[in-house]
């Protein structure tokens, strides 16, 4: 294998690979082995018929695809460890020569890790991130135990007010006919909640258990049924349940039932106590996200496009997981949200070049500095890691290639890199 590189702008690179004749033919002969079974040749049994044969037959470049996905997987990583460039995005391969009995040449054109020049790194100037707990953040905690220890009573005596949690029956009409999914019985809806598009929860304000009505709404322009799209839409609604919410009293009783305190004061006292803890918390990372942001900001680098479709790339795969684990698929969840596979990506887009452009300058940031990791502070993450694993950090450490450990020095590096720029800041 022979190689040129060539530098291209905007951080992109193209490598030209050499494939020898030699071992070209030798991925020709891998396809044939590999395929032969697929042909019929008259006068030979299944998978008999030797190469020439069935090149006669079908051509010289019958085999010709495979042979290339052979020889590009072959000499690739080699390519690109010789080509000695930081390659940040899948190779855009092009074949330029492929025939028998003569080399096998094909390019690679990828991007190339890009150089940051920092700005001002030390000292950037933020606005402090408020840590004040407040009465009324007390008082919405509280809220939220009292909703939590709430009963549902139900109510035979009076219509539909906001808040209440009915259940009813309904079937819509577009254009005097039903439509599909418009129709249910014995549905839950709380009123208030907004579940339901336009004013329908609204209209069933004032109206009786088993009084049937018609509720009048409108159908969202980017609704995702495109046949219902901007439609106005009647449906027919019966009420059939209707129960509210009933709130315990706010004093030293509660106070002793839904925690380990005697008396209501206390107990806001531990709730206060507990939300300074979370609010310095959230404080310390909304200033580490400000002062990063500063920092990025303060930089400049050129990064290349492909670089920014593989984050997107990834960050779709991390989304489809965790639909996956959640029991939905990545198409499904487009269904529900009208969106395309490019929309969705067009969507991560920015996020993925602010993840690259952090990246990018807190590795210079390392660099700058000279911040490095100790066998020692490995070893300390190591063994967090085994104890929140509950397993033996020797047994961690066989299941860990050298791959795998140096990234999680570059990891903490960067993230010695962050504790730096909090300390060098001036919060204000």
């Amino acid at each position: 294998m022979s190689l040129q590189v060539e530098k291209l702008e905007k951080n992109m690179a193209k490598l030209t690979v050499e494939v020898s004749a030699e071992q070209f033919e030798a991925c020709i002969q891998d396809a044939y082995k590999k395929n032969k079974n697929r042909f019929v040749i008259p006068g030979f049994r299944k998978g008999k018929a030797p190469l020439t044969m069935i090149e006669k037959m079908y051509g010289a470049a019958v085999f010709y695809e495979d042979a290339a996905d052979e020889a590009i997987n072959q000499t690739y990583a080699d390519a690109m460890k010789e080509s000695q460039l930081e390659i940040v995005s899948r190779p855009e391969v092009s074949i330029e020569q492929i025939e028998k009995g003569k080399p096998f040449i094909y390019t690679a054109t990828v991007a190339v890790k890009p150089e940051v020049t920092l700005g001002q790194y030390k000292g950037v100037e933020v606005e402090k991130a408020s840590e004040e707990v407040t009465d009324e953040d007390v008082s919405a905690e509280l809220v939220k135990v009292q909703d939590q220890n709430s009963r549902l009573v139900t109510i035979e005596d009076r219509p539909v007010e906001d808040g209440d949690q009915t259940v009813i029956d309904f079937k819509g009409f577009v254009d005097g006919a039903p439509f599909e999914g418009g129709e249910a019985q014995d549905y839950p809806l709380t009123i208030g909640s907004h579940s339901f598009i336009d004013t329908f929860e609204e209209q069933l304000i004032g109206k009786n258990i088993g009084e049937e009505c018609e509720v009048n709404v409108t159908f969202p322009e980017e609704y995702h049924a495109a046949n219902l799209a901007g439609k106005p839409a009647v449906f027919k609604v019966t009420v059939k349940e209707i129960k509210k919410k009933e709130l315990p009293e706010l004093n030293d009783e509660f106070a002793s039932e839904v925690s380990d305190f005697e008396t209501l004061d206390e107990y806001k006292a531990d709730i206060r106590a507990k939300l300074e803890e979370k609010k310095k918390k959230e404080a310390a990372s909304q200033n580490e996200d400000k002062v990063v942001e500063a920092v990025v900001a303060n930089a400049s680098m050129d990064i290349p496009e492909p670089m920014i479709n593989s984050q997107v790339e990834n960050m779709l795969q991390d989304y489809a997981r965790r639909m996956q684990s959640q029991g939905i698929s990545l198409d499904d969840y487009m269904k529900y949200t009208g969106l395309t596979l490019d929309g969705l990506k067009e969507q991560l887009k920015p996020q993925a070049l602010r993840r690259i452009q952090t990246r990018l300058v807190l590795e210079a940031v390392v660099k700058a500095e000279n911040i490095q990791i100790s066998d020692e502070k490995l070893d300390e993450e190591l063994k967090k890691m085994a104890d929140a694993y509950k397993m033996e950090v020797e047994k961690l450490k066989e299941y860990m290639g050298e791959n795998e450990k140096n990234q999680m020095k570059q990891d903490l590096a960067v993230q010695a890199a962050v504790d730096f720029l909090v300390e060098q800041a001036k919060l204000v």
